[in-house]
């Protein structure tokens, strides 16, 4: 029984003789030192640990690692999407895994073979250039894939206090969604004030055109208005004084026709006489 066992250990020590032990060179980058691979030349595998087309890529690409120095690669790198969201959605992974071939910035996406003679092949005789680069709106390091790493960012920080909400407490889902809900339309409101603020502190309200101001009257306005007054009311001061004859002879005239106030007339002339 020892005699078997002994061989059985021989037979394992002859077996890692033969067998080479792979040193992996696979550079990890994460959301603080992606930008190392604008620079030069590089292989990027984007993966995740639950994904069982990367874990049957894993030791291949380990493999492949080892040509970095002889390819004349600055690296072979990988990304894990579960611990770098941001990295996910700047470089728009929408399967896994996803391989780019990056030369000083110029992203190109790799689709052949999953092995390590194609790897070798593609980088050694620049069959990259056979490929058309993404689209510059598309750069990983332009505004607007930044902008969309950090809904990446967010989006899995709300499932992150999804799971919290419901698994570590125990609350039932509609809690989680009715907070979210919540926190949605404050949030909103408190952007739109704010929107509405800054865009009357750049372009205030005009006045209205209706609108005048009041003027206080000047000294010779005033001084105007009192002799206009004064003369008025001298005026009504005379009309008080007249005879009752006189007013009443005036009302008859304003009465009577032409005729009438010419007959009206002579009688005056006659008494008077």
């Amino acid at each position: 029984m020892s005699m078997r066992v002994w061989a059985l250990c021989w037979v394992c020590l002859a077996w890692l003789a033969v067998v080479p032990v792979v040193e992996s060179k696979v550079v990890l980058v994460g959301e603080d030192d992606w930008k190392m691979l604008l620079e030069g030349e590089w292989m990027i595998e984007f993966f995740a640990p639950w994904c069982p087309a990367c874990r049957a890529l894993h030791r291949t690409w380990e493999e492949f690692s080892t040509w970095t120095h002889d390819l004349g690669l600055d690296g072979v790198a990988q990304v894990d999407v579960t611990e770098n969201p941001g990295l996910s959605g700047r470089f728009v992974v929408t399967a896994l895994p996803t391989i780019y071939h990056v030369k000083d910035g110029v992203f190109r996406q790799y689709r052949g073979a999953r092995d390590k003679d194609s790897f070798i092949s593609f980088v050694e005789d620049k069959q990259w250039q056979q490929l058309d680069p993404i689209p510059s709106w598309k750069n990983p390091d332009s505004f607007q894939m930044t902008a969309v790493s950090y809904f990446f960012k967010m989006s899995m920080a709300l499932r992150n206090i999804h799971t919290v909400i419901t698994e570590d407490y125990g609350y039932p889902y509609w809690v989680s969604y009715v907070s979210f809900a919540v926190a949605t339309i404050i949030l909103g409101a408190v952007l739109g004030l704010a929107l509405v603020c800054c865009i009357d502190l750049i372009n205030p309200p005009k006045r209205d055109s209706h609108y005048h101001e009041i003027v206080p009257p000047s000294d010779a306005q005033k001084k105007k208005d009192d002799d206009l007054h004064d003369k008025n009311r001298d005026d009504s001061d005379d009309q008080d004084e007249l005879p009752e004859d006189e007013q009443e002879g005036e009302g008859v005239e304003k009465k009577a026709g032409p005729s009438e106030s010419g007959a009206v007339r002579k009688r005056r002339a006659k008494r008077a006489d």
